[in-house]
């Protein structure tokens, strides 16, 4: 059996009320998990009470260390203080007005004894408010490091291990306010394992001090986190600027495209028509009019996959319209989209494939540079976009794989919606996009086959991610690129059981764990607060 390894939770506290401060550390006290330590670090508080409090919980349990700063350094500087005082070899941050969960340690200790490569464990976590209550819990995707390059998601609760830590010489000065976010992105970019617990573990208190309680407190953790972020893409080689959102703390980390490289849209159709805002069109005629006439990005070339039904006055338009840019190529098969894609990339002279369904069009101007500067990246290998329907709510903001049954994510919400903590307004991972509008490196595409023919008719753009993620590639759906897709939301997908049964037959346990869907979400979830995934006892 495995020795429980010593837990040092490192506690810096200013000023705490008496009764927070308390329940904070009653919280350590509580768990059920006994091999800890905890270190209190006073820094300098005015409040009489604060060093008196923290001399007293010493006194009353050896587990628990405290001193006392002679001046105030401010967060970073009593947060080392914390930890170099901390022995054990796992350490964990906990804020002086926040609470943990009983089970917490216990269950960051069972995951660094589960896996000896483990370096960093991160868990979900919710709010209290200022009566006590618990609310708000956020429900968080397993790593995903380019929604952290825009959000501090982690957060609370953050295990890290020490030896890792003390290489890093753990938070910096000059990042106030963000020290925590600077710290963990320097550990990520090391660790050699990350952990996901999917349980609410750590409770954090709504305070006026808190960067909780609105926009305008802490400015400065914000520059902080700027920096953090740039420093980040300096270390990995990123060529980007990082942009705050207009909802504070939140980032976009925005590439430059490297080059001027050819993109290769690949557009299967037929030319069919359809009422759009109460006007009928040619669906790719306006398609490609939108790309032509609202695309910043030039360096592209258009392959029309037509059906040998498609109208010859709807390909003379297409021509006129994109010029030496289109080509068109004859399919006189029946319909399958899978071989329609492979037929357009097999032509294409492109480093990049750009699959666009003919009843999209484009929104943003810089969609395809939004597109292009993620995918450039060598760790990803597919990005898509946000596609709205026609009354502005999602259509498409990345799949989902949750019980054998692939879907949307946020499928019909509105685009500006703050939930999953603003996950809308952030790149991110997701398991996989759509081909309606899916970038993919062509080495990549080549790399795992294409899309499969198993596939003609439904999910060959699930089953191209998977195989991509298999690859050992990240696929990103970004909300800087948005088009319009004009597809009802009551249609009748006439997906062909055989086709599902096929994808399940591959990718079943893809299938049934989406990394970036947390559990909590959807299934027998409704005894909230208590957390799904509590060990009973």
């Amino acid at each position: 059996m495995q020795p429980e390894p010593l837990i040092s939770v490192v506690t810096p506290v200013y000023d705490a009320t008496a009764d927070v401060l308390g329940e904070c550390i009653d919280s350590v006290r509580a768990q059920r998990y006994g091999n800890w330590q905890l270190c209190l670090v006073d820094d300098c508080s005015p409040s009489p009470h604060v060093w008196p409090q923290l001399a007293e919980a010493m006194l009353s349990d050896p587990r628990i260390f405290a001193r006392r700063r002679e001046v105030n350094g401010g967060i970073v500087a009593a947060s080392n203080d914390a930890i170099a005082m901390a022995q054990g070899e796992i350490v964990v941050f906990l804020d002086h007005d926040d609470m943990l969960h009983p089970w917490a340690l216990q269950r960051v200790a069972d995951t660094f004894a589960e896996y000896s490569d483990v370096d960093y464990v991160y868990t979900d976590e919710d709010l209290i408010d200022p009566d006590g209550h618990r609310f708000s819990p956020f429900y968080k995707p397993d790593w995903s490091p380019e929604r952290f390059r825009n959000q501090m998601y982690c957060c609370h609760l953050s295990a890290v291990r020490r030896d890792l830590g003390d290489r890093l010489g753990w938070l910096r000065d000059g990042f106030d306010g963000a020290q925590d976010w600077d710290l963990i992105l320097r550990v990520t970019e090391e660790a050699r394992r990350i952990v996901h617990i999917p349980e609410v573990l750590y409770h954090w208190r709504m305070v006026p001090s808190s960067v909780l309680s609105g926009d305008d407190v802490k400015p400065y953790a914000y520059e902080a986190a700027a920096r953090a972020l740039r420093g980040q893409c300096e270390r990995l080689g990123i060529d980007a600027e990082v942009i705050e959102l207009e909802r504070r703390g939140h980032f976009r980390t925005k590439r430059k495209v490297i080059g001027e490289p050819l993109v290769s849209i690949v557009i299967p159709t037929r030319g069919s028509r359809g009422t759009v805002w109460g006007a009928e069109r040619v669906l790719v005629t306006e398609a490609v009019r939108s790309v032509v006439e609202r695309s910043t990005w030039r360096n592209f070339e258009l392959l029309i996959v037509a059906d040998s039904s498609t109208p010859l006055d709807v390909l003379a338009d297409l021509v006129d319209l994109a010029r030496e840019r289109v080509r068109i190529i004859d399919y006189d098969k029946p319909f399958d989209f899978s071989d329609k894609c492979n037929l357009g990339a097999l032509h294409a002279r492109g480093e990049f494939l750009l699959f666009l369904n003919d009843d999209t069009e484009v929104i943003d101007a810089d969609w395809l540079e939004s597109l292009v500067g993620l995918g450039q990246e060598a760790s990803a290998g597919a990005v898509g976009a946000e596609l709205l329907f026609e009354d502005g709510r999602i259509q498409h903001v990345g799949h989902l794989a949750l019980g054998g049954n692939p879907g949307h994510l946020m499928f019909g919400r509105s685009p500006d919606a703050d939930a999953n903590r603003l996950a809308l307004w952030l790149d991110r991972e997701v398991s996989g996009v759509t081909a309606a509008c899916m970038l993919v490196r062509r080495e990549v595409f080549d790399e795992v086959g294409g899309f499969s023919l198993d596939f003609p008719g439904n999910y060959n753009d699930v089953d191209l991610c998977h195989k991509i993620r298999a690859a050992g590639y990240r696929i990103v759906v970004t909300p800087h690129a948005r088009l319009h897709h004009f597809e009802s939301l009551t249609r009748d997908p006439q997906v062909i059981t055989s086709e599902l049964t096929k994808l399940q037959e591959r990718w079943w346990p893809e299938l049934n764990r989406d990394p970036y869907y947390n559990p909590n979400y959807g299934s027998m979830y409704d005894g909230y607060p208590e957390p799904l995934t509590y060990p009973p006892g």
